[in-house]
């Protein structure tokens, strides 16, 4: 049985919705156990689902979400856009695949899923799209992902809407601290992708040695440091078990010397495991 777990809580975001700090995320999950892993997820106590079409599990995530028994209103969802379809009647047609595909008239929040500047489709006319789908209700919320500095800017002085969230990579290798900085300063929440650093941040001495004078996994102490840190994180497992363990931060709080611990792990642009955004398209 699951531990009982502290209730995870609520950001507010620049339009005025909420959304949970802590979610499950599908990135890398084989579509045909995604529903299964959803639920699983949906019966430890998380309440938000972050997926996209590039992980080709949409379906498996509605499907998961319905096994559930919950009602679709309980359970945020989140997706994104596909890189080939950013031209306006692509994005469209992607984002109709997207409600389709997951069985919903509706996402809670959908995301550019990567600039792409140097793909010959300006992701600005991709943006003024999203804000059609906001307008119409079927993307409660619109945001962006992988976006650097530069990219929000452009989209601060040539469009209405300001992102509510931009999912980036952060973990304690990569702290992509100035583009947190810019998302504070502008209204725009963070949302950490590979927050774990696929998992290579669980075996550096500084994590573990906090974690056992604690008395809490690694990977606790990981999701609690982002969670101090006001992101909204996403760490993926598979495991039933593990999934309660990475739920079960919100019972404790990590000392300003350990959270400056492990800050201090940040090796900037070389800890990245990922692209940087200028580099996909």
């Amino acid at each position: 049985m699951l531990p009982r777990m502290t209730a995870i809580p609520d950001l507010t975001l620049n339009d005025g919705s909420t959304i949970p700090q802590l979610g499950y995320g599908t990135f890398q999950v084989p579509p045909e156990e995604t529903a299964d892993a959803v639920q699983a997820a949906l019966d430890a106590g998380y309440r938000h689902i972050d997926t996209a079409e590039g992980y080709h599990n949409e379906r498996g995530v509605g499907e998961g979400i319905r096994a559930s028994g919950l009602d679709r209103e309980a359970v945020y969802v989140t997706s994104k856009l596909m890189n080939g379809s950013h031209d306006p009647d692509g994005a469209r047609r992607a984002f109709d695949g997207t409600l389709e595909a997951l069985g919903f008239d509706y996402v809670d929040l959908f995301l550019i899923h990567w600039p792409q500047p140097r793909s010959g489709v300006d992701f600005v006319e991709t943006w003024r799209v999203f804000e059609d789908f906001r307008a119409d209700g079927r993307a409660r919320s619109i945001g962006v992902s992988n976006f650097a500095i530069s990219h929000l800017q452009r989209l601060a002085t040539s469009t209405e809407t300001i992102p509510a969230v931009n999912q980036i990579e952060v973990h304690p290798f990569h702290g992509n601290e100035a583009v947190r900085a810019y998302g504070r300063k502008h209204g725009i929440l963070t949302e950490a992708w590979s927050p774990l650093a696929q998992g290579a941040v669980l075996v550096d001495p500084v994590v573990t040695a906090i974690a056992e004078r604690i008395g809490r996994t690694p990977s606790q102490v990981v999701v609690r440091w982002h969670v101090q840190r006001g992101d909204i994180v996403f760490p993926k497992t598979m495991s039933p078990a593990r999934m309660g363990e990475n739920m079960d931060v919100f019972g404790f709080e990590l000392s300003a010397a350990d959270m400056a611990a492990v800050s201090g792990l940040d090796n900037g642009e070389p800890g990245r495991i990922g692209p940087h955004p200028d580099e996909v398209n």
